[in-house]
């Protein structure tokens, strides 16, 4: 009798935990929330166009803004296609984390120079040769272009132009302002030395400024940077001055 009893309420305990198991099996597991927002705005040494504030105030307008809701839910897919519709933004990546967290990675686009054309239109030129939206503030040193700028000729001849400064740290730092005379000829204005650098057609530029940089360093140390008000290095074999009066 005391057997049957005992084996009974076995069969009762064993009957409990596979309904609790099989409940537990099968009841959907609580679906994770993403817990934050992690925002990182690339290249602020190069520009400073696109701030923090201004991503999360486009996704709230969306109403995309993760936080709180239901990761599965969170299309990363869509908060790349409206961040990447900024007119100033390059590049967008959006990743979930194991953490909770939706991380978001936003490139801007590098300005290489401004351009204050004589016909009234100023707008930066990028680093891949595309003119970007006028009212852009840049925090970053530019070259500035002025004269007699096509657009035609900005995206094409100076956005070389700009690259081979860029990639040239003295030129990069010397140049401040680059004149596109009536006839597409071009005069630079250094930074150091109060003279002109006229450099003729925007062609043969590296040869051109590789002789300059090496008339800088065995002549103009030797005679003072002041003593020339215009150097010319249009043409070949040759660098031909003129003494300030």
């Amino acid at each position: 009798m005391i057997r049957r009893i005992l084996l009974t309420i076995v069969l009762l305990l064993v009957s409990a935990y596979l309904i609790v198991a099989v409940t537990a099996f099968n009841r959907k597991p609580k679906a994770a929330v993403c817990s934050d927002l992690e925002l990182v705005i690339k290249d602020t040494v190069y520009a400073g166009f696109i701030t923090k504030k201004e991503v999360l105030s486009m996704l709230r307008k969306e109403k995309l803004d993760p936080v709180g809701r239901d990761l599965d839910e969170v299309r990363t897919d869509r908060l790349e296609e409206v961040l990447s519709a900024h007119p100033l933004i390059d590049r967008v990546e959006c990743y979930k984390t194991p953490s909770g967290k939706v991380c978001t990675e936003v490139s801007q686009r590098i300005p290489i120079m401004r351009v204050m054309s004589s016909r009234g239109n100023n707008y930066y030129l990028d680093n891949k040769g595309t003119i970007m939206p006028p009212g852009a503030k840049c925090v970053a040193h530019v070259p500035l272009a002025t004269g007699h700028i096509e657009k035609s000729f900005a995206m094409e001849k100076l956005y070389k132009f700009g690259v081979f400064l860029q990639q040239n740290p003295f030129w990069d730092a010397q140049i401040e302002q680059i004149y596109i005379c009536a006839d597409q000829t071009v005069e630079l204005v250094p930074r150091v030395g109060d003279h002109l650098i006229y450099l003729g057609e925007l062609k043969d530029y590296d040869r051109k400024l590789d002789r300059l940089k090496e008339f800088y360093q065995k002549a103009l140390n030797k005679v003072g940077w002041n003593k020339y008000s215009r150097i010319n290095v249009e043409f070949d074999n040759q660098i031909i001055c003129t003494k300030r009066d």
